[in-house]
Parts: structure tokens; sequence; C-alpha cells
């Protein structure tokens, strides 16, 4: 049994792992803006803590007092339009809430060990179909920007207070309550979904059952540290995706969607889904972790039953 603080606990992935946590007989503190709130949507077995500005003030450190790991989910969504201020709070709730987080890490004691910290595939950027574990360098985008700074934040924990850190680079989430599969499916189930942009890029999906299983393995993995790819051992180009995402749903998957299309909605952020990278989880393979969901048709059909 471990005492587990979770940051990001009442997003898709963070209730998720608070459940799995519990179900595991762990004890489990919860960091919040609005600690009424993160105890009516996790429920009463955990210990919610205010923590009313992760931007612009520390974590507070009697709510981790007696945590030996933290799991730290905080994030803006990237899912949407990139405005100005949006990329400002995309990136300011990762780099600084990761910043502040760190500042009150510091100040903890030895029974506080390790750091478990969300981070993305984006630290990639845009690639063709060559295979990119965790040594690829980072590319030179916005999000990979982002990534690169958080990852950073991340990392002071080790060299500031002698934490083991993991940084769980995670790809996209196949869960209907939450992320893109949420947003693709009511076209899908119309019958009207297809292969956005020629559908060639590749998408580093993982189901949502395994991000949360990566999560707690690197949590107990005590030789598990810096970046893990959080993503299926076999990625899929957005055309196979949108194939088995039809199959699936007993619906056709031929309507293709026109790259243009997506940037005139989503503008910039268009880029995330108009390009993609074939990101392998070798370090995850490596250390022993066991997948649930390997194969793309059984992990949509299993998303698409929750």
């Amino acid at each position: 049994m471990k005492v587990v603080a979770v940051t990001g606990a009442t997003g898709t992935i963070g209730r998720a792992v608070v459940a799995a946590l519990l179900d595991r007989g762990d004890d489990v503190i919860v960091l919040s803006r609005d600690p009424k709130r993160a105890e009516q949507a996790l429920g009463d077995k955990v210990d919610a803590y205010e923590w009313r500005d992760p931007k612009s003030e520390p974590a507070p450190g009697d709510a981790l007092n007696d945590a030996e790991a933290v799991i730290h989910l905080l994030g803006e969504p990237v899912a949407q339009r990139w405005t100005a201020s949006a990329k400002r709070e995309i990136r300011d709730s990762r780099v600084l809430g990761t910043r502040n987080l760190v500042a009150t890490l510091r100040k903890t004691g030895p029974r506080l060990q390790t750091l478990v910290s969300q981070s993305a595939t984006g630290w990639y950027g845009p690639h063709g179909g060559e295979p990119l574990d965790e040594s690829a360098p980072a590319g030179g985008d916005f999000l990979a920007g982002v990534v690169n700074e958080w990852e950073a934040e991340a990392r002071r924990a080790d060299h500031d207070a002698g934490m083991r850190v993991v940084l769980a680079r995670t790809g996209v989430v196949l869960s209907q309550d939450g992320g893109a599969l949420e947003k693709m499916l009511p076209f899908f189930r119309k019958g009207i979904g297809g292969p956005v942009a020629g559908g060639k890029q590749y998408v580093p999906w993982v189901h949502l059952d395994d991000v949360v299983g990566a999560l707690l393995f690197a949590l107990d993995e005590d030789e598990l540290e810096g970046p893990v790819n959080v993503t299926a051992p076999r990625p899929a180009t957005n055309k196979e995706l949108s194939k088995a995402l039809g199959h699936v749903l007993g619906r056709p998957a031929f309507a293709p969607v026109p790259g243009l299309a997506v940037k005139a909605l989503y503008g910039e952020m268009a880029s995330i889904v108009t390009t993609g990278a074939r990101v392998m989880p070798k370090r995850l393979e490596d250390a022993g972790y066991v997948f649930r969901h390997p194969e793309l048709d059984e992990a949509l059909r299993a998303a698409v039953a929750e």
C-alpha cells in the first residue's frame, strides 16, 4: 500500500487513476482548485486539499506530509482552437503548474520518493513513418516546445529533491469520456467519418486502461525513470484508425476530411490532427509492462463499450 498524491484528478485520466489506486488499496491525496467538487466526483475515500492557483502558488506542503509519491496530471486541454490566450494557458498550466509543484517537493523529506509526471508524444513533433523511441529528439513546433519546457520543470524534482522522476509521454487516449475519440464518435456513428488529410499520418493511440496501467507501473517500478512513451505497441495511421472505428461501429468510414477543412475549423491546432508520429513504447515494454489492449480493433471496441 502506498500513499499517493494526484493532481488533475478530476480529468478523464485522473478519475481513472484515482479509481485504480483505491481499488488496489492505496491511500489517495488529491490536490484540487475545488476540494469539495473533487470529493463529490471521486468519493469520500480520497483526502482532498485546496491548491487554488497552481500557476501562481506552490502546492500546499501539508497535503504532501504523508505522501510517498505524486502522479502529476495537470494541464489545460490541448484540443481547442489555439488562440494566443489558449496557447498561453496550455503552456502555463503545464510549465508553471509543474514548477510550483516541484517548489514544494524540494521541501519534503525522504518519504516522498517518486514523481510520475504527465507528458505527451507532442515532444517529437510531426514525423513521417519512421519509428520513434524515447531517444528521439524534441520537435520544433509549438507543442514540442511546451512539452520540452514541461519536462524540464519535472526533472528538477530529480535534481533538486532527489526524487525518481518518470515522464509519461502519453499518446492519443482512446476513451469515449474525453479526448479525440469522444469528438470523433458522433460523426462516425452517423456514417460520415473518415480519414483526415489523406490519412497517411500515424496516430500514437493508447487505450485509457493502458494509460492507467502504465502510470501505476511507473509508480511501482523503481528502476524506471526519465521519458517513457505511453502508447500502444502497434501505432496506426489515421486511415487505419478510421477504418477500424467504422468497423467497430458497423458504419461506413470512407468520407475523407480535407486538411484545409480541419484547419478552417481549428486553426493552428489542426496540425496535431493532420500530422502525426509513429511513437513506440520501447522503454515500457523493455521494463516488462504487458498491454491490456495492444490491438486497435479490440481497444476501440472496449473504449466504445465503456
